[in-house]
């Protein structure tokens, strides 16, 4: 009997298709391995061997195959809306602006996690002299934590995951940087048979049209709120500024990275300018435009 594919995600309201997909599978063909900690524990767990296909952040994947990881490939594209990322400071924190965090410290979940990465790209978008420096909090609570400690000045992390605690007051909200590429990609093991992950791919595919369809009907919502706590009002303001990948998931445009790469030299995040698409695309399964 094949075994089924070990499929790593971070437990997060964009996996919403994927949750639902796995309750209809219940093991039969995927397993769930989930990586709260985000983009850098996925690359870690492919590089141990301990998941084969994965939805992670597109421009921590190309930053880490770009800086040497070779144990996994894009596969196709989920999301194509930007990510907004809030930027996070100390309830009682002196910092009020994105300016006043310049040369600081800044909270990271993991080294190359997409909490690190967009802090780079924001400090090039606001032409910061003083680039921030880095401390490694491992997850979402102990980055909440170190601001309020005053350890760090600010993390970076998704708006509506940090929205209840901006709401309670826990942590204060002091600006946002957008993603300027689509934001979340699929990725596969380079030794994962490309039969199994094309079947995946199409369930999945499948499984974003039908929750799509539920947004009209309020499923998506009724879901997303259930499952992560989310007021019914902000999962309505989320899913009306989120878009699925608009063509089958499969499907990879070339210039969706070369533009990131481009971007990430810029921020200073790779050096390399080089770019071979076989280097980061699995065309055996991806459709590369």
């Amino acid at each position: 009997m094949t075994s089924p594919l070990r499929v790593g995600y971070v437990p997060e309201h964009f996996q919403s298709p994927l949750l639902q997909l796995a309750e209809r599978d219940n093991g039969n063909t995927f397993v769930l391995v989930p990586c709260p900690s985000g983009t850098g524990q996925i690359m870690a767990a492919f590089a141990n061997g301990e998941i084969d296909v994965s939805i992670a952040l597109t421009e921590s994947l190309l930053a880490g195959i770009t800086k040497g990881q070779d144990s996994f490939k894009f596969i196709g594209t989920y999301i194509e809306s930007p990510l907004n990322w809030a930027v996070i400071t100390g309830a009682n924190a002196p910092y009020n602006s994105i300016a006043d965090l310049e040369g600081t410290r800044f909270g990271i979940s993991r080294a190359g996690s997409g909490s690190e990465v967009m802090a780079n790209v924001m400090a090039l978008e606001q032409q910061w002299k003083k680039p921030p420096t880095f401390q490694i909090n491992d997850n979402f609570a102990k980055l909440r934590q170190s601001v309020n400690d005053g350890d760090t000045s600010a993390f970076m992390w998704e708006w509506f995951t940090t929205l209840p605690y901006v709401k309670s007051g826990e942590v204060k909200f002091i600006g946002n940087q957008l993603t300027p590429w689509p934001s979340w990609s699929i990725v596969a093991g380079v030794t994962v048979d490309a039969a199994k992950l094309t079947t995946f791919v199409d369930s999945l595919d499948h499984a974003v049209r039908r929750f799509d369809q539920g947004r009209q009907s309020g499923e998506a919502v009724e879901f997303v709120h259930k499952t992560f706590g989310y007021d019914k009002e902000d999962v309505q303001k989320w899913i009306q500024g989120v878009t699925y990948s608009q063509q089958h998931l499969s499907t990879v445009k070339k210039s969706v990275i070369t533009h990131t790469l481009d971007t990430l030299v810029n921020a200073h995040v790779i050096d390399q300018r080089d770019w071979d698409m076989h280097t980061y695309i699995n065309t055996n399964v991806a459709k590369l435009e």
